[in-house]
């Protein structure tokens, strides 16, 4: 009888073995919900985040990068969108989104430290300001607006991203959706028309 319990625990553990090292492919993960993908570039990770493990969730992070999003001399320098989808329905509000940006972009600083030669004296903590709109934008739950203050790790240079949030829930899911824009430029820049463009597509459904 002690053999096949130990025979059983020894199958349970190596299931669950097997589970865990089951790693997430970018490539053939099918998103439940369409977010254009044409004309940008695009990179895709699961969550926990491995750079910012404080972020307390679990999903994935897709990516929508502006063409010359890594060129200095581009306009679309710095211009982006990421967006989480989470499991479940966590609390999110301007001061859960300012700790997990500064996670977020503390930990990309610092994996980016020695590949990119910056010195220690330049590094600086990430300050993320964002706070709740009187009005949330179409289909959103709640729309947040602000700035990220942090490290130019590209360009080795303080920088100010400005920042916009989107948190929605889709109908019959269980999980949520976190759109961040972020670019340097002003929101009147045309560059924001595109990020913008990007949400107005969004749709809970795949297309």
């Amino acid at each position: 009888m002690k053999k096949i319990i130990l025979l059983l625990l020894c199958f349970l553990s190596l299931n669950v073995f097997a589970q865990d090292t089951v790693k997430f492919s970018p490539e053939t993960w099918k998103a439940p919900y369409y977010l254009p993908l044409d004309g940008w570039g695009i990179e895709r990770f699961p969550m926990p985040i491995d750079f910012a493990p404080s972020i307390p969730y679990k999903g994935v992070e897709d990516i929508r990068f502006a063409p010359g999003w890594g060129e200095s001399d581009s306009e679309n320098y710095w211009s982006y969108a990421f967006l989480w989808h989470i499991e479940g329905d966590p609390e999110i509000n301007a001061e859960s989104i300012n700790r997990n940006l500064n996670a977020y972009y503390d930990g990309l600083i610092s994996r980016n430290i020695e590949k990119r030669g910056i010195p220690a004296n330049m590094v600086t903590k990430t300050k993320t300001k964002v706070h709740l709109l009187k009005k949330a934008q179409k289909n959103d739950r709640a729309t947040y607006s602000g700035t990220v203050n942090m490290l130019d790790y590209m360009g080795k240079k303080p920088m100010v991203l400005n920042c916009v949030v989107h948190v929605t829930k889709c109908p019959g899911t269980d999980s949520v959706i976190i759109f961040h824009q972020l670019s340097p430029k002003p929101f009147t820049d045309p560059v924001w028309t595109k990020l913008k463009e990007l949400w107005t597509a969004f749709d809970c459904k795949s297309k």
